[in-house]
């Protein structure tokens, strides 16, 4: 399955995705550019992504857990997601996200 990334530079990256994975773990082991700081725990909000129109109704209801994470978050808008609350299925194969301002890592942060 795949999983296509818009990094924070606008380039589309096209990822091998696993069952059952995280789409944060899925960015951040393809080293597309991801801060994920807390590594999927939803601890933080640096893995924050904007989720393209056709997948938002897809995609599992977000938690309060999330909800509250995503008040964290830089430029939050009515499709953002934490890729750590998204888990890779064959529902989701094909899934269109944008990397979102506040979670690039420290080198291109800087």
């Amino acid at each position: 399955m795949k999983i296509f990334v818009t990094d924070h530079a606008g380039e589309e990256h096209e990822l091998e995705a696993l069952e059952g994975w995280r789409v944060m773990e899925v960015i951040r082991d393809w080293n597309v550019g991801i801060k994920a700081e807390c590594g999927g725990a939803c601890a933080c909000a640096t893995c924050h992504v904007y989720v393209d129109a056709d997948w938002v109704d897809r995609l599992i209801p977000m938690t309060d857990e999330e909800e509250e994470r995503l008040d964290d978050a830089m430029a939050v808008k009515s499709n953002s997601r934490l890729s750590c609350q998204l888990l890779m299925s064959d529902e989701l194969d094909g899934l269109r996200v944008r990397l979102a301002p506040g979670s690039e890592p420290e080198e291109l942060a800087a």
